[in-house]
């Protein structure tokens, strides 16, 4: 029950009664489940590279639950640490609670601390111990708020030695990391540092982003995917109504995702709007940026035809690094943009910035970077993220193809080709998303990952993802274990180096969801099939309030 302490709405009230369901398997505590051990694994690519750098970690089995007695949990008291890190995403705080309610299940002395402010708490050695009343007010909510998030990478040989004193001087036993992909390899490279420091410490990660980029076989899905989904489709079906209502404006909206296309293909499948550029594809299919503006105009000419000067286009945030001629740019500019940081420094003008840029890089790319508008050019100096990542959230992708396919409308009126009217408003969608309280599939997903990461530390399970799958069955019936975090490993280059890191899951072409979505693209560009999918729904019928995305739907149907 929510504490009346703190502000709460009379939602959150009721949100506070919801009682998540266990899988089956978890609902009688760790001391009734025993983990079993599968094949030894490998990394997804770069195996000798990967198995160089994780000589202690790497090659561990999948681990599936099963129920049988396992007294050997229960024996000894232990205290686990929590970090939250990167972005936010819902049901973060339902990830806490289940792996408080999965120690305290196991044995009651079992103790629970969060650092605060993400991973920087940890070499800060800034903490709090949670107690269940306290924690009470948080179940079944959104946000981080709890103890907060941060994007402090620990990389450094002091980060690692500081880490491990600081979690011996607290007496913590287990660290469980909730983050995404570039958070759960850095709970990668901690695990194998106390390995390699013949530390019994064991590290657990847990799968979280809206982006939906980290999944495979075992992670079917991030948590947070589902709720944010919801509510993007919501803004985007109300956009839809009113473009239908007004008939008179042309939406471009962008949506949060900067290195897959994931979100937009999930609130395209939700809201059937008339343009939805998948930026996967355009890398399949090799095209330039004049060509996804030649694509975008010639719906927009086809609809005017029609007398409906009107529409809604969806764009990926991580469009532009899709475009194979912008991937290249981008690339060369992280490098060089490296090389030549305080140089750049030194300049204040955005021209000043672009002039000397574009003399060091090669003639090709320069002459692409040259052809930019100074705003979209400075945008893609600005500085990179921690990860030497573009910010990609920065790059108003959506004004610079407004600006491109104004310029080409015109040329075609100008031949008599076009004869309608074209006005345009753009929107980003992405922090609207991060935070909402979680749908009833997050709260019950994140809430069986905490008490799946409970149950894998208990296990002395280290170098673990949480996985919980089968996630299109109702909850009782999902299947849990652990995934080693080095199965999904690739190297990549980050600020001009190779470095592991968990590979990205993109949109896959040949999927189901993308299939259903080439099927429908060319009447939905034509005809007004919008969908209005509605806010978040936390009460009536299973069928509404329980759904999973239409993305898990596709992909675990037995429909070809």
């Amino acid at each position: 029950m929510v504490q009346k302490s703190i502000n709460v709405s009379e939602l959150q009230i009721e949100r506070g009664k919801f009682k998540p369901i266990l899988p089956d398997v978890l609902k009688n505590g760790a001391s009734y489940v025993k983990p079993v051990r599968g094949k030894a694994t490998q990394s997804v690519a770069d195996q000798a590279k990967i198995k160089e750098i994780f000589k202690n970690t790497y090659g561990l089995p999948e681990i599936t639950f099963k129920k049988d007695a396992n007294a050997t949990v229960t024996k000894k008291v232990i205290k686990v640490a929590v970090v939250l890190s990167g972005g936010q995403a819902p049901g973060g705080h339902n990830v806490i609670a289940g792996l408080f309610d999965g120690l305290k299940k196991a044995n009651k002395k079992n103790v629970l601390i969060g650092y605060l402010g993400g991973p920087a708490g940890i070499l800060e050695n800034k903490y709090k111990v949670i107690s269940k009343e306290v924690l009470n007010e948080y179940r079944n909510t959104g946000g981080f708020d709890f103890i907060q998030s941060g994007r402090t990478k620990i990389e450094t040989p002091e980060q690692f030695c500081s880490t491990k004193d600081n979690l011996s001087v607290c007496e913590v036993d287990a660290l469980v990391v909730v983050g995404g992909d570039d958070s759960n390899t850095n709970a990668a490279m901690i695990a194998e540092y106390f390995k390699k420091e013949n530390s019994d410490k064991c590290v657990v990660g847990v799968p979280k982003t809206i982006d939906g980029d980290l999944k495979n076989k075992y992670i079917e899905t991030s948590f947070g995917f589902d709720t944010a989904t919801k509510i993007y489709s919501e803004l985007v079906g109300n956009i839809c109504r009113d473009v239908n209502s007004a008939q008179k404006y042309w939406h471009f909206v962008r949506l949060m995702g900067r290195s897959a296309s994931h979100i937009t293909l999930e609130v395209g499948l939700k809201t059937h709007p008339n343009i939805v550029l998948i930026g996967e594809e355009i890398l399949a299919k090799n095209m330039t940026l004049v060509k996804v503006v030649e694509n975008i105009v010639d719906v927009i000419v086809k609809r005017s035809q029609s007398g409906k000067n009107f529409g809604v286009a969806l764009i990926p945030e991580g469009l532009i690094e899709f475009i194979p001629e912008m991937k290249e740019l981008i690339s060369v500019l992280n490098d060089t943009l490296a090389e030549n940081a305080d140089a750049v420094t030194e300049l204040h003008l955005a021209e000043d910035k672009k002039e000397f840029i574009c003399s060091k890089l090669p003639k090709k790319v320069s002459d692409l970077m040259k052809s930019l508008p100074v705003g979209i050019a400075s945008q893609l100096m600005l500085d990179r993220d921690p990860h030497g990542n573009v910010q990609v959230s920065l790059i108003e992708t959506e004004k610079l193809l407004i600006e491109m396919v104004q310029k080409k409308l015109a040329e075609l009126k100008k031949a008599d080709r076009y004869k309608g009217k074209f006005s345009a408003i753009t929107h980003f969608f992405g922090y609207e998303g991060r935070c909402g309280i979680p749908s009833n599939f997050d709260a019950n997903y994140t809430y069986a990952l905490g008490y799946n990461a409970a149950v894998l530390v208990l296990n002395k399970l280290t170098g673990y993802l949480s996985s919980v799958r089968k996630l299109v069955k109702s909850p009782k019936q999902w299947v849990c274990g652990g995934i080693p975090l080095t199965m999904m490993m690739n190297i990549e280059r980050r600020h001009g180096k190779e470095k592991p890191v968990i590979q990205k899951a993109l949109v896959d072409l040949n999927g189901k969801p993308f299939k259903e979505f080439t099927r429908n693209k060319e009447k939905w560009a034509i005809s007004e099939s919008y969908i209005f999918p509605g806010p978040v729904q936390y009460f009536g019928p299973a069928d509404v309030t329980d759904m999973t995305t239409k993305t898990l739907q596709y992909e675990q149907s037995k429909k070809k």
